[in-house]
């Protein structure tokens, strides 16, 4: 069993350009705790590998995500779940004058930065 309490500094930055800070992880899956300043467009991106479930825990901002069926943009604000299905691609921002905070859960576990390829979005990326 394990417990851990949120770093107060980052471990790294996303492929897309959020600052991350690792919770947890197991065999199935991982945690990290995402941060995104104040009207930053990070760059878009598809996973190979790796399904993602994220819970908003503050701020305001929007993400696009497109499976090459359906194409949307989502608004991202406290308490909004969203799925991000392997193969998708998307991009997200903040809109806000907070910082973006989310939950980000990673099944199977993240492989590295190799799972990530940087695409075409529908926003200028400021990162």
């Amino acid at each position: 069993m394990k417990t851990k309490s949120l770093p107060d500094t980052p471990d790294a930055k996303s492929p897309a350009g959020a600052d991350i800070r690792f919770m947890m992880d197991g065999a199935t899956g991982n945690m990290i705790h995402s941060t995104v300043p104040p009207h930053q467009t990070n760059r878009a991106t598809v996973h190979h590998t790796v399904s993602e479930f994220w819970y908003v825990l503050e701020g305001e901002g929007e993400i696009w995500r497109n499976n090459g069926t359906d194409s949307s943009v989502t608004k991202l604000v406290k308490g909004t779940a969203i799925d991000i299905p392997v193969g998708t691609r998307f991009q997200y921002r903040n809109s806000g004058a907070n910082e973006l905070k989310f939950i980000c859960i990673a099944m199977p576990p993240w492989p590295g930065d190799n799972e990530a390829t940087h695409v075409d979005g529908v926003w200028e990326p400021t990162v």
